[in-house]
């Protein structure tokens, strides 16, 4: 990973800082040494006091409300993140734009290259299609060198970054093929997000697993765009999430064929290999467990060749709300303005 240094204090904002990701955005920005929070808004809950939504953050923010969103209440701002709903930041960050320096969007609007993929799998038109070749797609272990000083990034989501983490290191290295990959993947409920759903009440989530998005879900041209991007190998991939009763965290399971004989120990080298020098990248034997990256940026990953069966297996967790959200975007910040890049981000995991 190439050095970055710690340029000063820069003046940032949040909006959306009510949701999930706000909060831990507002965690994280606590304790940051070079970023200032200046706006925080919540539409939702504009007026009231952030520590009576979150008690967690009452010691550093005590009194402090959420603002009301407008475009001029963040002019001058070095940098915007926005953790809005989907179909959201796509009206908002064009008023943004020339407004702040940088802006990070944790959702999915300006992901995917291709316009035309959105109404196939987000069932909507994108309104401002000629924004999606300005954004750098925000993953930084795969795509640093873009992002470094980027105006405009759009941050990985959380099952995309997981499965993405486990499979590019395989087929960059070419240990497996692109087309009939399996992505089967566990979530906690928070990457639903903070409104109430009916699938994610309590008495809906609590000793069940169920499997959604079946053969239709989102975030599978994103895994492929990816991928292929990256590795410069065509993909397809068959991605099924399931929910899982948890609080936070993913543990993605992924399979693939392999191009020619291989062994669990050339699997875990390519691995190894991808991710040398990354600070945030755990390789190792161990099968990697979603409680161990909890309150982390980090994650964990293995491999393993079945000569029984010819497949290769390849495990990612991550905690969803850090290095799945939250964690990336301030990981992405840090990139864009010139900040040390693991600044504000912690390694080690909350245990027990």
């Amino acid at each position: 990973m190439p050095e970055t240094t710690s340029l000063g204090s820069h003046s940032v904002g949040i909006v959306g800082a009510s949701g999930y990701t706000g909060a831990e955005l507002l965690r994280l920005l606590a304790s940051h040494p070079n970023f200032d929070l200046k706006v925080a808004t919540g539409d939702s809950m504009a007026g009231e006091r952030l520590a009576d939504l979150y008690p967690s953050l009452a010691a550093a923010y005590g009194d402090r409300v959420f603002d009301t969103y407008s475009p001029e209440a963040c002019d001058g701002l070095d940098l915007v993140f926005c953790g809005l709903p989907h179909g959201v930041s796509m009206g908002v960050i064009p008023d943004l734009r020339g407004r702040v320096g940088h802006i990070v969007d944790l959702g999915s609007d300006f992901r995917l290259h291709d316009a035309s993929l959105y109404p196939e799998w987000y069932g909507a038109e994108h309104t401002t299609p000629a924004l999606l070749d300005d954004f750098v797609y925000g993953l930084p272990e795969l795509f640093r060198p873009k992002i470094e000083g980027a105006e405009l990034i759009a941050a990985t989501g959380c099952n995309a970054a997981t499965a993405v983490f486990a499979l590019a290191p395989l087929l960059d290295s070419g240990l497996i093929q692109g087309d009939g990959l399996i992505v089967d993947l566990v979530t906690g409920v928070s990457g639903a997000g903070r409104p109430p759903k009916p699938t994610t009440t309590f008495c809906a989530v609590d000793e069940d697993v169920t499997a959604y998005g079946l053969l239709t879900h989102r975030h599978t041209p994103e895994i492929e765009q990816a991928l292929t991007e990256r590795t410069g190998v065509a993909t397809s991939v068959l991605f099924t999430p399931h929910l899982a009763p948890l609080n936070r965290g993913i543990i993605a399971t992924c399979y693939g064929r392999p191009t020619a004989k291989a062994t669990t120990a050339d699997a875990l080298a390519a691995m190894a290999d991808f991710y040398q020098d990354e600070p945030f990248m755990v390789v190792d034997e161990r099968s990697p467990s979603v409680k161990a990256t909890l309150g982390s940026n980090t994650v964990h990953l293995t491999a393993r060749v079945d000569p029984r069966t010819g497949l290769v297996m390849a495990i990612a967790t991550l905690d969803n709300l850090m290095k799945g959200a939250s964690g990336m975007a301030v990981q992405n910040a840090n990139l864009a303005t010139g900040v040390a890049e693991t600044t504000g981000l912690p390694l080690v995991g909350v245990y027990p």
